[in-house]
């Protein structure tokens, strides 16, 4: 199947320029009475939704067999609510919203309950896909990944009207919390400051800064990846609870660049658990999400007692996966995102042999069941089945069809051109992750011959190799970034006799170009060449 790409790449650069500049489409009125999803009523008595704080209102929600009407007096659930907008980017650039809601018994305490068939809480989300016009990416991503065995947040297809105006297709989802239906670990309370106790439960997340009025938050030390704090919350976690995580995950990071990282007794596999992250690799990858790692990524940890590593996930905000953005070769179906220079982890990772096997065993094993062709086609297809008359709507009032929406790459002429281009660049994904997943992650096995050791790492004003030659040699040895650029000059090029050698370089990052270079990368390869052959890969970690 040929998909007809409706720009070519310097023009959707222009409309993408466009549309940050031109005001955001408008909504029209659409008569909505009856529909074949759930259908969720919001009354704020005219008071108007905000960010922050959340305000009072009343929600019904309509589900019964059959179709759901908007005059039914027959209610999953009819009372109380905390509404916000929430989001970071969409709130910005989307005029479709979405929202946090929490179910209040009456004098505004929590009201635990089973919404549309999901287990009782009262913490939800009304995820509003707007740049994602099959309406289906987030749904298709946690599927999958509950397929394989990973929580991710169940959902639920709905249609919203907010004070008797019809807002679109929505996706209830539920919120990533501790919960013995969710992120199912301890609790953690603020008397758990010692003993096994302050071992877990925590939920923590690396994203962007948004979305809390506490800057509780650290910087691991190797790669800077900002870690807050989810659970407990920022302002109510302790200090040292704050130090216990802070210092779990610095010796995490501390064991994945040592010497023995590759060890599984003292290594990195000591600390976090290999399975869920290859999970998360499995998500990321094969959407392409290109915030996959560095946004939206949320981690947690249990007890020691009941097994304590760092787990990743539950995966979260696939809207731009699935071929649906321009930037960061989101729409190319070949290349892996964890390649990129700015993901945090992934290349020391990579550098595995046994991780990188364990990975392609596990995606082979998926292949054969939950990311065969048929079982991803069947997924979409089942949703895109009970979406033929909302989407309609949906997009009527919302009519971005046939549009370019930031950050879009493929711009379709109808709703199920969109879905066709989404299967089309799956399967092309899936494919091309088939013959090319364990290549990319064929990590550098060292040559033990030369004897190389490159010191002090961390470095920061200088850094010395040594090497032994057993022969007269031509010797090449570079610095380079994470993109692939070579910093300004070989620091190397040239003949060595037989025998030990012990290269010290001095303010190495003393020209502006390099300074700019490792001022935005805190990792460099360094690449010793004997001969025109590489026999020695290793990253060098910038030291502040």
């Amino acid at each position: 199947m040929s998909i007809p790409l409706s720009r070519e790449r310097n023009s959707r650069i222009w409309v993408w320029a466009l549309s940050i500049l031109i005001p955001s489409i408008l909504s029209a009125q659409v008569d909505f009475t009856v529909s074949n999803l759930p259908i969720i009523l919001i009354d704020t008595d005219g008071e108007e939704i905000v960010d922050d704080p959340k305000i009072t209102a009343n929600m019904k929600v309509i589900w019964g067999e059959g179709m759901n009407h908007v005059d039914d007096t027959s209610f999953n659930y009819n009372g109380q609510i905390g509404i916000e907008i929430r989001g970071s980017s969409s709130q910005g650039y989307y005029p479709k919203k979405q929202y946090g809601l929490e179910t209040q018994n009456p004098d505004s305490s929590n009201n635990d309950i089973s919404l549309l068939g999901m287990p009782e809480e009262n913490d939800w989300i009304l995820s509003a896909p707007y740049a994602d016009k099959s309406l289906i990416r987030n749904i298709l991503a946690y599927t999958l990944s509950n397929q394989m065995g990973f929580y991710a947040p169940k959902t639920q297809l709905c249609e919203v009207v907010i004070n008797g105006e019809y807002a679109g297709v929505y996706v209830l989802t539920e919120k990533i919390k501790r919960d013995e239906n969710r992120v199912d670990i301890s609790s953690l309370n603020e008397d758990d400051i010692n003993g096994d106790e302050i071992t877990g439960g925590y939920i923590i997340k690396i994203d962007k800064p948004t979305g809390t009025n506490c800057n509780n938050s650290f910087y691991t030390e190797m790669e800077k990846v900002e870690i807050q704090y989810e659970y407990p919350k920022c302002d109510e976690i302790t200090e040292s609870q704050m130090e216990y995580i802070n210092r779990y995950v610095e010796d995490f990071e501390y064991a994945l660049y040592s010497e023995e990282f590759a060890d599984p007794s003292i290594g990195f596999r000591k600390y976090i658990d290999l399975e869920s992250y290859i999970n998360m690799f499995i998500c990321v990858e094969i959407s392409k999400n290109v915030d996959g790692y560095n946004l939206s990524t949320f981690l947690n940890k249990d007890r020691e007692s009941v097994g304590g590593k760092l787990r990743f996930g539950p995966i979260w905000d696939y809207n731009l996966g699935f071929g649906n953005s321009f930037f960061n070769d989101g729409e190319e179906t070949s290349g892996l995102i964890a390649d990129q220079w700015w993901k945090p982890w992934c290349q020391r990772l990579f550098l595995d042999s046994t991780f990188s096997n364990e990975i392609q065993s596990k995606y082979s094993n998926a292949r054969e069941d939950v990311l065969s062709d048929e079982n991803v086609i069947g997924i979409i297809d089942s949703l895109v089945n009970i979406l033929h008359d909302p989407q309609a709507r949906n997009f009527q009032k919302w009519d971005v069809i046939d549009h370019h929406v930031w950050p879009n790459f493929f711009v379709g002429n109808s709703y199920y051109n969109e879905v066709e281009f989404l299967k089309w660049w799956f399967i092309n994904r899936l494919a091309w992750l088939d013959n090319n997943l364990q290549g990319e992650l064929d990590p550098f096995t060292p040559s033990e011959e030369y004897n190389v050791r490159c010191f002090p790492n961390p470095a920061n004003k200088f850094f010395s190799v040594n090497f032994t030659l057993e022969e007269e040699s031509a010797v090449s040895l570079k610095l380079i970034d994470m993109q692939g650029r070579i910093l300004d000059y070989k620091i190397v090029n040239e003949v060595y006799s037989r025998g030990e050698h012990n290269l010290t370089f001095y303010d190495f990052l003393n020209t502006s170009k390099n300074r700019k270079i490792f001022y935005y990368d805190s990792l460099l390869v360094v690449v010793l060449e004997v001969d025109g052959k590489v026999v020695h890969k290793e990253i060098l970690i910038k030291k502040d």
